[in-house]
């Protein structure tokens, strides 16, 4: 199972995104998704879990803060900040998604992945455009770090 992972793409989905998300089986967002059309244009690619950021306002108010589910056997939890992450839910859980400072960070903890795709929206704080795509087989994953290239606003590929 191929599974593309982003967050914080703050209304504007890449074309260079957009192909990867083609690939995918199965899409997480981690939230500051900013227009309702991204949803719609994610969940034509592919099934779609998703959790409210911080600036998803009212036509975001039905999309939960924290979710849990598993894929192929292995056990997801998804908040857009990790600060708002409680040990119960944590607990348990394979891989923690999450989002917020528009940095990539993946890194294990107690044997739980902890899982930051940065952000592949508008450029901001002069951090990378990035995403994760995450292959899962059995009970076994890898994850990819995706960079992709900066383009002065206006510019190709956007």
């Amino acid at each position: 199972m191929r599974v593309g992972i982003l967050s914080d793409t703050h209304g504007l989905l890449r074309l260079q995104v957009k192909d990867v998300l083609k690939t995918c089986d199965v899409i997480l967002h981690g939230g500051d998704i900013n227009r309702e059309t991204i949803i719609k244009e994610l969940e034509a690619f592919a099934p779609l879990y998703v959790v409210r950021g911080n600036n998803d306002k009212e036509w975001a108010e039905g999309l939960p803060e924290e979710l849990s589910f598993s894929l192929e056997g292995v056990s997801f939890y998804m908040v857009h900040n990790k600060k708002g992450a409680s040990h119960e839910s944590v607990s348990g859980a394979d891989v923690v998604v999450y989002g917020h400072s528009h940095r990539y960070d993946e890194r294990v903890i107690d044997g739980t992945l902890w899982l930051n795709p940065g952000s592949c929206g508008p450029r901001r704080f002069h951090q990378p455009i990035t995403m994760a795509v995450m292959i899962i087989e059995g009970r076994a994953y890898q994850v990819e770090k995706l960079v992709f290239a900066h383009e002065e606003a206006g510019g190709a590929g956007i």
